[in-house]
């Protein structure tokens, strides 16, 4: 198919209101629309349409065990979907909009092809105008998984998404640079435990301010057991992963500046590094993320750096551990799944 790519700045103007209204159709008679959020870019259909499921997960070539999270424009809207809980609406007055996706059990009006054949269902507000705007426009709740090839880093700019999805789905709506850089938190609501199955920008933390009970999932830091059916997205063994082979390196941090002036000098290498660093490393090809202790802007770069890195034809493309408090558990869970769990202690 052809894709149309439209660029919006501000929704609010008469051009982009006729271009979301043209999306929104596009959205109500089954076709697919790439929106951005706050989070990452989200491929879009209609959630409640069984068919337009299925041409999601064909247009990513997602596996159909992978559920999908419902876009909706208010957290009331929830209730439509699923059976909200006391617990649901004290989250959604702390985080939403915002990037937060909450899995509760669902109603009959949500096809299992939305949800991968499980009994609940995934749903958040969006904190980003375009988004609102198509939301409300279409009348129904977007089914949007980020807007990749499955298992490809998520794309964070219009330009990523076309690689993967140009000729893929009816439309593409360019909405600037994500403002997060990684997908959503993910919890699950059982009685009056919380469980996290996703960790993002809404981190642990600001949960148990909110929940008394808030277990974390082991799929989280581990791999999936054989057999065992993925709750939510981001789950899978290997995801949001580079072409090229990525090692994660364990150490002190003069123990990984001395193993890759090691390597550089047999391997061609990328490098994830922090801005402190650029001026250590010499002869591979440095793609800096931002300083040491910054994990916002460490959040915001992992996937652009990572498909940056992919294209620079090296052998190894090397990336510091992440910590596994606050913001960092979010980029530890992406960056086990980018490496294939592969982490290498110097």
């Amino acid at each position: 198919m052809t894709t149309e790519f439209v660029k919006i700045t501000d929704p609010s103007t008469p051009q982009s209101i006729s271009a979301i209204d043209k999306a929104a159709k596009i959205i109500k008679n089954g076709g697919l629309v790439v929106m951005p959020t706050e989070t990452v870019y989200g491929l879009g259909g209609n959630g409640l349409d069984a068919l337009a499921a299925k041409k999601i997960y064909a247009a990513k070539d997602r596996p159909a065990d992978n559920p999908l999270i419902l876009h909706i424009e208010v957290p009331e809207d929830a209730e439509k979907y699923c059976h909200v809980s006391p617990l649901y609406y004290d989250l959604a007055r702390a985080f939403m909009p915002g990037p937060l996706t909450v899995i509760m059990p669902k109603k009959d009006i949500v096809p299992f092809s939305v949800t991968a054949g499980l009994e609940t269902v995934a749903v958040r507000c969006p904190d980003h105008k375009i988004a609102n705007a198509l939301i409300k426009a279409a009348g129904v709740p977007i089914a949007a998984p980020s807007a990749n090839l499955s298992g490809k880093p998520s794309p964070t700019t219009a330009e990523y998404v076309m690689e993967d999805m140009n000729g893929r789905v009816d439309m593409v709506i360019d909405g600037g640079e994500s403002e997060i850089g990684l997908e959503s938190t993910i919890v699950m609501i059982k009685n009056d435990t919380l469980t996290l199955l996703r960790p993002g920008a809404v981190t642990y933390d600001a949960l148990c301010m909110v929940c008394e009970k808030v277990e974390i999932a082991n799929s989280v830091l581990e791999m999936l057991k054989e057999n065992e059916k993925p709750l939510s997205p981001g789950m899978k063994y290997k995801h949001y992963a580079p072409s090229t082979p990525l090692v994660l390196l364990d150490g002190e941090e003069e123990n990984v500046l001395d193993f890759l002036t090691c390597e550089i000098k047999t391997k061609k290498c990328a490098i994830l590094c922090y801005e402190e660093e650029s001026d250590l490393l010499h002869g591979a090809e440095l793609l800096p993320i931002g300083k040491k202790d910054d994990l916002s802007a460490h959040a915001h770069m992992l996937f652009t750096s990572l498909r940056d890195a992919d294209k620079l034809g090296c052998d190894i493309i090397y990336a510091h551990l992440p910590p596994k408090t606050g913001l960092g558990l979010a980029l530890y869970n992406r960056m086990i799944r980018a490496a294939a769990h592969t982490i290498k202690k110097v």
